[in-house]
């Protein structure tokens, strides 16, 4: 999860000290791994993260969140989500951390579709994309 704002480091302490999360003193981000109940061996983690308003493209409007979405294909899911009509921006990005997307949902909130590496998919599929 992405939030807008202003300060980014003051908000990631604001959370810290009045939700617990887990965020390093002076950071911004926390992360949370988990293993999924019906396989075990399934390793995933969660990501929540103050981000300045100018650090992203966040689209249209004034969004304060970005929900993050883990998929196993990204360049599946991004052509079945054209293929209904989804509002899905042209450019994907690649970094050490995976590869990301962003499409739109009908009210205009922009969210991200995010493959991971590598050395954290899983060895099989589970959510049929298409």
């Amino acid at each position: 999860m992405f939030l807008r704002s202003k300060d980014p480091v003051k908000l990631a302490q604001w959370y810290r000290r009045h939700l617990g999360l887990a965020i390093s003193a002076g950071g911004q981000v926390a992360t949370w791994d988990w293993r999924s109940s019906r396989h075990r061996e399934r390793v995933g983690s969660t990501l929540w993260a103050a981000l300045d308003s100018a650090d992203r493209d966040w689209g249209r409007g004034h969004p304060t969140a970005q929900v993050n979405y883990r998929v196993d294909d990204l360049d599946a899911m991004l052509r079945q989500l054209r293929r209904s009509g989804v509002t899905v921006d042209d450019r994907t990005e690649e970094s050490r951390y995976g590869r990301f997307g962003w499409a739109q949902d009908p009210e205009g909130n922009r969210f991200e579709l995010w493959e991971p590496p590598a050395r954290y998919r899983s060895p099989e599929r589970h959510i049929p994309m298409e």
